[in-house]
Order: C-alpha cells, then sequence, then structure tokens
C-alpha cells in the first residue's frame, strides 16, 4: 500500500545527498507531496512536483504505478535514482516511456557575474518592456499553454506573490517571453524560461534570465537551472553557470 508521507524525515535518508531542488521542495514542505511504500519504516519514496516525479529508496513496481489522484496532467517526467528504477518505469509504461538526457548545472552561489548580467538586461529593445509577475500578468500567462509553466505550480496569485519570482517582456501588452520560478524551497527557487514561438532565436530568455537571476541574488536566493534539452544548457552557461554533469529521464506520455 502506497502512503502519503507528511514527516518528510522518515524519507529523506532514502534521497540521500540528491543534489536537485525539486525534492528539496517537497522534503522541506514547500510544495509538492511526497509518498512511500511504508509510513513509518519506508524502503522507497517518489517526491511528486508539477510535471516531475523523483524515485529514491528500492526499486518498488508499486510505487511506480501509483499515480495520485491529483495529478491530473497526462504528461509526466520520471526521474530514476538508479537503473533498477528505470527498468522498473520503462517496463510499467512501455510504449508510453521516452527516455531521454536532461543536464544538470553546478550549484555555485557565487559564481555570477552581475556587470555582465546588468549589461544582457540593457540590450533589451526599445519595443519590448521587461516587467516583475505581478497579478494581471500572474493571470496572462495562465490564459496560454506556452507561458502558462511560468506559474504554474502556483495555485493562486497569492501564494506565488508569497513564494515565487518572475518577470516578463513585452510587445505592445503582449506576453513574448519570460522567466520565472518553477518551484521555491528554502534557499533558492528552480527557474523555468518560456518564449512565444515565434519570438524565439532573438535573445529574449538570455535577457529574461538575465534579469531573474539579478533579482534572486537581491532575495538571496539562489535560482538553479536544469537543463531540458542543448539548448537550455547552452543559455545556462551563457548566462554563468557551469556544467555538471548529464543524466537520464524517462517522458511518460499518456500518464
Amino acid at each position: 500500500m502506497i502512503h502519503e508521507i507528511i514527516d518528510a524525515s522518515s524519507v529523506s535518508p532514502l534521497f540521500g545527498q540528491w543534489e536537485e531542488t525539486l525534492i528539496w521542495s517537497c522534503l522541506q514542505g514547500f510544495m509538492g507531496k511526497i509518498y512511500a511504500d511504508d509510513l513509518k519504516h519506508p524502503t522507497a519514496a517518489m517526491a511528486v512536483i508539477g510535471d516531475f516525479t523523483f524515485f529514491a529508496g528500492i526499486p518498488c513496481p508499486e510505487l511506480v504505478s501509483y499515480k495520485p489522484g491529483w495529478c491530473t496532467q497526462n504528461y509526466m517526467i520520471m526521474v530514476p535514482q538508479n537503473e533498477g528504477w528505470q527498468t522498473i518505469i520503462t517496463q510499467h509504461y512501455g510504449n508510453k516511456a521516452k527516455i531521454i538526457t536532461r543536464y544538470a548545472t553546478k550549484k555555485e552561489p557565487g559564481i555570477f557575474n552581475q556587470h555582465q548580467l546588468k549589461k544582457a538586461v540593457a540590450e533589451l529593445p526599445e519595443s519590448f518592456t521587461l516587467s516583475a509577475i505581478d497579478e494581471e500578468i500572474y493571470k496572462l500567462c495562465k490564459t496560454e499553454i506556452w507561458s502558462a509553466d511560468l506559474v504554474s505550480q502556483f495555485s493562486t496569485y497569492e501564494a506565488f506573490h508569497n513564494l515565487g519570482i518572475g518577470v516578463v517582456i513585452r510587445k505592445n501588452g503582449l506576453i513574448v517571453s519570460g522567466a520565472s520560478s518553477y518551484s521555491r524551497y528554502l534557499d533558492g527557487i528552480e527557474i523555468e524560461i518560456d518564449t512565444r514561438e515565434e519570438y524565439r532565436r532573438k535573445g529574449l530568455a538570455y535577457i529574461c534570465g538575465a534579469k531573474l537571476i539579478l533579482e534572486c541574488l537581491k532575495r538571496n536566493l539562489y535560482p538553479s537551472w536544469d537543463a531540458h534539452n542543448p539548448a537550455s544548457i547552452a543559455l545556462a552557461e551563457k548566462l554563468g553557470y557551469h556544467f555538471s554533469h548529464a543524466y537520464q529521464a524517462v517522458e511518460i506520455w499518456g500518464y
């Protein structure tokens, strides 16, 4: 039987030193939920937050097959702690599963060149405006698929205002690019960057990213970056991050 875990101290050792801020968000009680195979003596656990699930401990088929009732989306990125978990995931989901490679960056709080980041922000063309995500922009982000993830993990604007942070670029009032907190943990955020398709490859994501990093530094928050593809890790490196390692995850389509 699968149990929701309220006191994360019982499962924290299973995740060990896994440097993944989405897991930290769950363990620290900021966002997401944790499930395990036993309430008192768990040997397997999963942290679920947004479109991500992280599996730790002894590989458990029952946990892999468990879908929380509140997860209504049909897409999930499952991140296994080891090959044993990955095997169970791919066996259970069959042709719904697609193994992908993601790219982690080193977590180095003092690495950012603020002069360079401010210079990037100053390069915003005059026809565009850059602003923080307020209540109006929060609502606008939720109206379109491409921009929804800028605020999707915060169910209300109040929640976003209290825990989140973000900026957008607009042209004639239309949101064309944005960078924000996909999630929040005690000491920082996990960055989400999205750009409207017809405005990509114009440097807007770079400017949004630079501004968001600067705003995080003002608040003593670390802006963590985990890249979904080579283009994302290239942008991260341009902003000052250093590549740490590649790792495998499993996309589930029809979750």
